[in-house]
């Protein structure tokens, strides 16, 4: 199955992002702690050029602690300012404010050095659908003030917000990118729900996830399946979840289509554990041809909404 979500609104979003870029003098990029490669847009690089710039890893209370820590040591090697962020449990905006005051230093001294008059930092927050992007701004803000929710496309335009009185910052919405070159990349991001379920085979999902955790982490999913052992084919397993939790029509049959929305909810829901689904390793290796389009699964999902919303 090909994987692409890219809604007319998110070109839309895109342009105002790279008008309002000469206006900030940072950009607050939010990834998935869960997945920090996949959920990066790589049309940032682009767009940001060398505007300074800070990592944040959100939902970092569902991700694996020690991949965390690999991905923040990668971040460190790379140069990049980086750090995890727990949304819900954080001790407010210092840890944000102090990276971007570090990042933003020489900005603030040239001003200095010109006798201008010295004014909060102004920084852009930019991230991928669904990356919990309205809460770490509520967070942040210290108040309820932008929407929160589980789906993706939550905020639909841009708007200022004041940290305090030491950093402002431009709300915008949730960007992916036209074309994943690497389908690996859809599919994580559809098992972490960056992309609207409307659009996939969702059993699809979850078999590739429950393959990918039984190779990585099978004790989580023996523990909240109860299940004394693992079947070598993903498939058997997909099944056999099914049936432990009593996803079952008429006849005794799996019922694939709720055993699929059970265990991508319980994943996204956190209730098989902190689980990381990709760490720098993976993609510093040499990555093999993608051959999935000669696997005969499901017909492509190619989807280029015409859908312009605000």
């Amino acid at each position: 199955m090909t994987i692409q979500w890219y809604p007319g609104h998110m070109e839309k979003a895109k342009r105002q992002v790279t008008e309002q870029l000469k206006r900030v003098d940072a950009a607050v990029e939010l990834v998935d702690a869960r997945i920090p490669f996949s959920s990066r847009n790589p049309m940032l690089d682009n767009i940001l050029q060398d505007k300074p710039r800070i990592v944040v890893l959100t939902k970092s209370d569902m991700a694996d602690p020690d991949v965390s820590a690999q991905w923040l040591r990668f971040y460190e090697q790379q140069g990049a300012e980086a750090l995890t962020l727990n949304a819900l449990q954080s001790k407010g905006a210092k840890p944000v404010v102090d990276k971007a005051e570090k990042v933003t230093a020489p900005i603030f001294d040239k001003m200095k050095r010109k006798g201008i008059r010295p004014r909060a930092i102004r920084a852009m927050i930019l991230g991928i659908p669904n990356v919990g992007k309205s809460t770490v701004i509520n967070r942040l803000v210290g108040k309820k003030t932008a929407k929160t929710g589980d789906k993706p496309g939550i905020t639909k335009a841009q708007q200022w917000l004041k940290v305090g009185n030491k950093m402002e910052l431009l709300d915008t919405p949730g960007i992916l990118w036209p074309k994943f070159e690497d389908q690996m990349v859809g599919y994580r991001l559809a098992a972490t729900g960056a992309i609207k379920d409307e659009r996939l085979d969702m059993e699809d999902i979850a078999l590739y996830l429950t393959g990918l955790l039984k190779e990585r982490y099978p004790s989580a999913l023996m523990e909240r399946y109860r299940l004394e052992e693992l079947p070598a084919d993903d498939r058997a397993l997909f099944i056999e979840i099914g049936k432990k939790r009593g996803c079952l029509q008429a006849g005794g049959y799996v019922d694939e289509e709720q055993c699929a929305a059970l265990i991508l909810r319980e994943f996204r829901d956190g209730k098989l554990g902190r689980l990381s689904l990709e760490t720098p390793a993976d993609h510093e290796e040499k990555k093999e041809p993608d051959d999935s389009s000669k696997s005969g699964g499901p017909s492509d999902i190619n989807s280029r909404d015409e859908e312009t919303g605000p």
